[in-house]
Formats: structure tokens, sequence, C-alpha cells
């Protein structure tokens, strides 16, 4: 069974940041994912979970403007009208992409320019929105290195000279700077050693609730699910089977599938 929760539920504000309705992505017979539709408020972080092949990364793709889906619309409320981001020049969708959004991938090395140093990273995030001066460029680079642990002596090193830890803590300097409305995150502790998961989620979590993010974020770790969102999507072949407030799904689930994942967590 799934719950509905309105946003007065949440306590933010009823307007909607982001309007998903019967979004469907198909790869000939086979689903990627079907008839999803939400909405996201401002504020909110909503977590997308289920087992690999449940479809939640074909989903982010989709919403983030990567992958076109084959049926539904995804309208964003930025400012003034909303857009639908698939009926905008591809321009102006990219545009979008380097502003207003942001994307942490799970391989940092998919969100980083790996030949330019951690402070140009950093910097053409503000670039892109218009910013020209080079000594404010560097000062809010250095700001933003010191804000994800990263050394203010590295703002010149290249990321290839950087663990996977720090690599994935300058793709966020990176793509927070910008001060982005909506940040899309891709299994953001994937592949991490356990200790370094465990910083790295403590700093998004802080970071998230003191810039009031909005944020998508896809995992298969119910622990990271359960310490960074507020609502909880659960998928299975490509379908959502239920949502809710992130501790009622996690702690009562109601559909047969949620109830083995969080059975698994236990057992473990």
């Amino acid at each position: 069974m799934t719950q509905h929760v309105s946003p007065q539920d949440l306590g933010i504000d009823p307007d909607p940041l982001l309007s998903v309705t019967g979004v469907g992505r198909f790869y000939g017979e086979r689903i990627g994912c079907a008839d999803v539709s939400f909405d996201l408020w401002p504020g909110e972080v909503l977590g997308i979970v289920g087992e690999s092949g449940s479809g939640k990364s074909t989903l982010l793709r989709c919403l983030a403007g990567i992958d076109a889906p084959d049926a539904g619309e995804v309208l964003f409320r930025g400012s003034g009208q909303p857009l639908d981001i698939y009926s905008v020049a591809e321009q102006d969708r990219r545009r979008l992409m380097r502003t207003a959004w942001g994307i942490v991938h799970q391989n940092p090395r998919d969100g980083l320019r790996m030949d330019v140093s951690a402070g140009g990273n950093v910097g053409e995030r503000l670039m892109d929105r218009g910013d020209r001066h080079y000594g404010k460029i560097r000062e809010r680079a250095l700001d933003w290195l010191t804000r994800v642990e990263i050394a203010e002596n590295r703002i010149d090193d290249r990321p290839r000279q950087f663990s996977g830890g720090m690599q994935q803590r300058l793709q966020i300097a990176r793509v927070l700077v910008s001060e982005p409305k909506l940040v899309f995150m891709d299994e953001p502790t994937g592949g991490l050693d356990v200790s370094v998961q465990a910083r790295l989620l403590d700093l998004l979590r802080v970071l998230v609730r003191d810039l009031g993010l909005a944020a998508i974020i896809v995992t298969h770790d119910l622990a990271v699910a359960r310490l960074l969102t507020d609502r909880l999507m659960v998928m299975k072949d490509g379908r959502v089977v239920e949502q809710g407030l992130t501790d009622q799904v996690l702690d009562d689930p109601h559909h047969a599938y949620t109830q083995l994942l969080t059975s698994a967590v236990l057992s473990v």
C-alpha cells in the first residue's frame, strides 16, 4: 500500500519545485521506469531506493535532463512559470543543469574536470552563472574547499592527486558553490570505504540542512536514506511500489518488497 504525503505533512512550501507526471523510459520491451509521478518541494530531500536494476538510476537520469523519457513530463518551478525541461532548447536545458541544478555522480570523475585544478573546478560553476572577478572566484573556491574539508593549500592541485573521498568532496563543492535550487545525487557514497562513507554522509547531512537544498538521492543503502532523506520512494521492476515519510516507510513497510528490503538490512 502506498502512503501519500502532502507538503503540509512535511511543513514546507506548498508550491512544488519539481512536478513529475507519468514519466516512463523503455528499452524495447524492457521497462527502465514506468508511470512515475510525484512532487518535490523546496527544501525537501527525496530518496529513491531499490535493488540494482529496479529502475532508480534510469529514473534519476530522466529527471535530471540526461535522458529524455519516452512518456510523461518534468516541470521545474525555479522562478516564474513552470518550465517543461524537455520542451526548452538544449542549450537552455544545459544552462539550467549548470546553474539552478546540480548533479553529484557516484564516480566523481564523471563530475570533475581531471586536468583542471581543484580551484578551477569549483570556479567554473561560478563563471557559468556569470561571475568574472578572478579574485572573488578564487576566494569563493577557497571557502568551499574549506567547507568540504579540503586544505586551502590543495587549491592548485589536480583532482587526480586526490583520494576517492577527496574527489567526491571536491565534486560536492563544485556542485554547491553556485547555490543550486535542486541537486541530484546518484549513490553519492558508493564505492568508498566505510569510514570515508561515514565522514561524507555527515558532511552531506550538514550541507543539505544548512543550505536548505531540495535534493533527490538515489541509493541502495537504506541507512543512507534514513540519514539524509525526508521522504522515500521504493522502486521495483521500474515502478514505484511504496512511498511515504522515510521513517514510516522503513519502520512500518506495507509492500512485500519493501518488507524484504528492510528485513535484509535487519538480518545483517
